[in-house]
Order: C-alpha cells, then sequence, then structure tokens
C-alpha cells in the first residue's frame, strides 16, 4: 500500500479497499502495512493531539466495516485501555512538559480489527534511533506479553518493523506460534531486500513459525519504500514475495508447496532506477504539483533526471530548458536538443548572455573590474538559477536540479545556482552510477526495441560544467572512478581520512577531498530534498556539524 502521511481519509479508504478485495479472494487474515493509517514517517504530525485523535476515529470507522476475517492495521495510538506502554521516564516527562500539544504516551501499534472493533493491539517494542529514524522522539515501547492472535487453529505472533530485526529479541517471545507477522515501513535501499529475507530465515530457526513481513510502498520526502512483501515457510523457504515499488494485494497460503505468486527480483540497476521514478513522481504528485521544469545542458546529469521525470510524470508534464551562454558549446546544444526529440519533451532556449553582462557591469562597480574566476562561474550559474525558479513561480512546475552526490559531496555547485530548485532527483546517485543507470535505461528501450533514450554522444563526452573556456570537471576533482570510491569510504562508511589512506589511496589526495566534503556541508544545508537510494543520503542519514575543524588524518 502507498499511503499518504496525514491523508487519513485516503488511506482509510486505500485500507478498506484492500481489505474488501483480500476477503473476497478468500483471505483468513489481513495484513496492512507499519502506520499505514497515518502514513510513515509522521514526524512531528504526532506531537498533535487532534491528530492522534482523528487517527483514532478513522481506525473506528474502518473497524464498523470489518467482518469475522481480522485485519492487522498500522497507526500511532494512545496509551489506553488496549495500548501496552511502558511507564514514561524522568526524561520523556521533562520532553512531554517541553512539548504541551503531545499530553499522552504514544505506542506504534498494530491494531487487531475485527467484528465491527479493536480486540487487541500490538505495540512495537524496539524503536529505531538510527539512519533516518528517530522513533524515540514520539513513542514508547510496548511492554507485557507478545500479541497473539489465533485465526482458526492458526496462533499468529505480531510484531512491529524492528522488532523483528533482532536475535534473541521480541521474536524470540513467540513461543509456540505457527506463523510470525511483522508490519513494516522499511525504506528503500541498494540491496535491503536480501538483507530482509536473511533476517526472517533466522527469525523462522528461531521460532520454527513461518514468517509473513508486510512492506509499504511509494515516496515519502526524501524515502522511497519499496514494497517487496514476502512469506517463508517453515522451514525458511520462500513463498511468496509481490513486486517492486508498486502496489500489490498478495495472497499467501503459508503451507508450504501451496501455489503462491513470487515476484523475481529485480536487476539491481532496475531496482535503482525505479526507486527514483517513484521518489520523482510521489514527490510531485502527493504535494499537489502538475509539472516540472528541467535545465537541459546536454551534459549526463540533466539527461537522466529528464528521463526518469518523463518516466515518472509523462512526456506533457515536463518542460526542458537550454540556457546557453558565451562558454556553451555546440554539441551540448545539439545533445540537448536530441535528447528532448528522443524523450518528447519541449525544449526552449533562454541565452544568458544578456543577463551576463549586465550583472558583470554591475559588479565591476565595486570589484575594480568585470568578475573573473570562479566568480564569473557562479554568476552563470546563478542567473540560470533565477530564471529557472522565474519560470517555477509563473508555472507552478517544480524545478528538478540535476546536481549528483558526487558533486554534492565536494561543493563542486553553486549555492543558488544550479542547486536552486524544488526536488533533487539523484542527490543521492553518485557520478558512476548515473552513467552505469544512463546505460541501463538504454538497455531497456532496446530490450523493447526502441531506440535509445540519451543519445551516445552525452555518455561519451568528458563531463563540463562549461563555465569557462574548454573546462572540464577532470581539471577541478580526479576522475570519478578514483573520487566515487574515497567518497563512498568517507561518507558512508564513516572512515577517517587516515583509514582510507591506509587503504591504499594517496594521502594528499584524500586529505584533499576530504577537506572539500567537510567545508561544503553548509551548502548541502541549503539543499533541497531528493531521493535516497544509499544508508548514508545527505540530509537526516548524515548529520554532520557545519563548524567542524575534525580532519581524521593522523590516527587510523
Amino acid at each position: 500500500m502507498n499511503p499518504v502521511v496525514g491523508d487519513l481519509a485516503a488511506n482509510t479508504t486505500s485500507l478498506l479497499e484492500g481489505y474488501r478485495h483480500a476477503v473476497s479472494a478468500g483471505a483468513e487474515l489481513v495484513v496492512a502495512p507499519e502506520l499505514a493509517l497515518s502514513g510513515y514517517p509522521p514526524e512531528d504530525l504526532l506531537l498533535k493531539d487532534g491528530f492522534i485523535s482523528d487517527v483514532r476515529d478513522s481506525l473506528e470507522t474502518i473497524a464498523t466495516s470489518v467482518g469475522p476475517v481480522p485485519f492487522l492495521v498500522g497507526a500511532p495510538l494512545a496509551h489506553g485501555e488496549l495500548v501496552r506502554l511502558a511507564p514514561p521516564t524522568d526524561a520523556r516527562r521533562v520532553s512531554q512538559a517541553a512539548v504541551p500539544t503531545r499530553t499522552t504516551a504514544l505506542g506504534n501499534c498494530v491494531a487487531i480489527v475485527r467484528d465491527g472493533q479493536v480486540v487487541d493491539v500490538a505495540v512495537k517494542r524496539l524503536l529505531p534511533n538510527y539512519d533516518v529514524f528517530d522513533e524515540q522522539r514520539y513513542f514508547q515501547p510496548g511492554v507485557g506479553d507478545p500479541t497473539v492472535i489465533v485465526v482458526g487453529t492458526t496462533r499468529i505472533g505480531v510484531v512491529v518493523c524492528e522488532d523483528a530485526w533482532v536475535s534473541d529479541g521480541p521474536v524470540g517471545d513467540l513461543a509456540g506460534v505457527d506463523i510470525v507477522v511483522s508490519s513494516n515501513a522499511s525504506p528503500y535501499t541498494r540491496g535491503r531486500q536480501s538483507e530482509r529475507e536473511e533476517m526472517a530465515r533466522l527469525r523462522v530457526r528461531e521460532t520454527g513459525a513461518a514468517f509473513v513481513s508486510v512492506n509499504a510502498v511509494g515516496g515519502q520526502d526524501e524515502l522511497v519504500f519499496d514494497g517487496q512483501s514476502f512469506a517463508l515457510s517453515d522451514s525458511g523457504a520462500l513463498l511468496a514475495r509481490a513486486g517492486a515499488h508498486v502496489e500489490e494485494i498478495l495472497i499467501v497460503d503459508t503451507a508450504e508447496g501451496a501455489a503462491n505468486s513470487v515476484a523475481a527480483p529485480l536487476d539491481p540497476l532496475a531496482e535503482v532506477y525505479h526507486a527514483l521514478v517513484l521518489g520523482t513522481r510521489d514527490y510531485i504528485q502527493k504535494n499537489g504539483f502538475r509539472s516540472v521544469v528541467i535545465a537541459l545542458s546536454g551534459g549526463v546529469d540533466s539527461a537522466l533526471v529528464a528521463t526518469i521525470a518523463v518516466d515518472a510524470l509523462g512526456a506533457n508534464s515536463v518542460r526542458g530548458f537550454a540556457l546557453p551562454s558565451r562558454y556553451s558549446s555546440d554539441h551540448s546544444r545539439t545533445d540537448a536538443a536530441d535528447l528532448a526529440s528522443r524523450l518528447g519533451v519541449t525544449l526552449e532556449e533562454i541565452p544568458i548572455e544578456v543577463a551576463h553582462v549586465a550583472l558583470s557591469s554591475s559588479l565591476a562597480l565595486v570589484l575594480g573590474g568585470e568578475p573573473t574566476g570562479l566568480t564569473d562561474e557562479n554568476l552563470q550559474s546563478r542567473i540560470r538559477g533565477v530564471l529557472m525558479m522565474g519560470i517555477s513561480n509563473a508555472t507552478g512546475a517544480v524545478v528538478l536540479t540535476t546536481g549528483n552526490k558526487s558533486e554534492m559531496a565536494v561543493g563542486y555547485s553553486t549555492l543558488y545556482g544550479d542547486s536552486a530548485g524544488g526536488f533533487a532527483v539523484i542527490k543521492d546517485v553518485p557520478k558512476t552510477l548515473v552513467y552505469q543507470l544512463c546505460a541501463w535505461r538504454n538497455e531497456e528501450a532496446q530490450r523493447h526495441g526502441l531506440d535509445d533514450v540519451i543519445p551516445t554522444s552525452i555518455l561519451t563526452k568528458a563531463p563540463s560544467a562549461e563555465l569557462r573556456p574548454d573546462q572540464r570537471d577532470d581539471q577541478s576533482l580526479p576522475p570519478y572512478e578514483v573520487l566515487d570510491p574515497i567518497l563512498e569510504m568517507y561518507v558512508e562508511h564513516d572512515a577517517t581520512a587516515a583509514q582510507i589512506t591506509a587503504a591504499g589511496y594517496d594521502a594528499a589526495l584524500v586529505a584533499r577531498i576530504t577537506s572539500l566534503v567537510d567545508n561544503a556541508e553548509y551548502k548541502r544545508r541549503q539543499s533541497p530534498p531528493g531521493v535516497r537510494i544509499t544508508t548514508k543520503a545527505f540530509g537526516k542519514d548524515r548529520r554532520m556539524p557545519i563548524t567542524n575543524r575534525y580532519r581524521g588524518l593522523e590516527n587510523s
């Protein structure tokens, strides 16, 4: 299910439609994702008593339509008769006193609804407080006996997401059950599905019970939920798997050998590409926008962003703009036009020379001469940013920025220039992966008997910002094949500069690159949100201080 955070009416409708469909297909138990009623993560909506009250009202609406087939519905519920929560700590009482709108303890719950009422509640016991998760800010952990329901003669233990990830944790307390059901809102990252299924096999070995995992789908701000709900038998065999990045009602018979649907896993590049498409589509549409605009430079980054946008929204919802300067090459102009033609989007040209001359002359009044060097390069980028945001203001279309993770890491972007916009589609995609995704998308077109979507000339020319004569990225940065592994170690694996050097990289290069990353933190804090595909995206995942003198050059 693809819920929308805070849209209780639409989520209620989706939940009831799914329940009715599943029951009509013969289901004896229906399970929805974690916090499906509120959407996940609801963040500080959870501090509003009115929101929690409305969630409870919506849950009661659902209950009136539920018959004898139990329905497991994820929802944030306040402490009450059925919500088993640990007593608040002194620190928690201080926190609640500081936030007067949140007056009752909350649980991240799965309500067991049957015969018109909520008959029991499972409360999440382990509250994640790492990566993008900060559930300890909002929830109290569940306590007491684990929640077990009986359907026919089958005993079913109910847990919530994180509770299943720890050995000898809450699942281990479910002795004697036949099936463990886990309700999840587990965000997508590369390779995550194989980790989930391996985790489930460990829980099967722990309990001897079958394992059913139900996951959310859809984009929520920077997060993407990929679905891929699955079931394992009590021997650990894969019984069923839903598709990736699509809503689906998956009917599962937990008896081993039953004929269930098992969706094949996507190719790793396909998985990433579809995550980017889904994240872009949901960010635009869930926020009420209808179209996007993109500055098409003729380079590989804007080519990938435009292709993703067309796949997400349709060509009629995408407009391209060429903003050539005195340094723009003829091949970049023709490449941008070729790309737009292949994608079926309009491409309009707005030369920036007049604005460049005017602003250079204005700056000359205070600089003692027209700007040169980096000042002049950034001026061009900022002119483009102003024009794109002007188009956005006039049309209501969202500007999609085109910076990749490699550039954002080292600050190879212009604040209020190419970084200005509403959504950064590839902000978590390293440059080397940009090329791989472009190649995959062309191969996908070929598999369907179509021409390449992205012109080969875009993929084979040297990357360049074209802000000065004969400029190339490798004049300012090492080749991306060298840069990206260093960035991965430093950003995603939190290695120090000394540890990266010890792994075989040149010490002077490492010191320079890590310094660039540290010094660009203030830029990244001002960048728009974008799709998260790694475990350490810029944003909530990585929270480094802007004012920071640690360099980690000496100790490994």
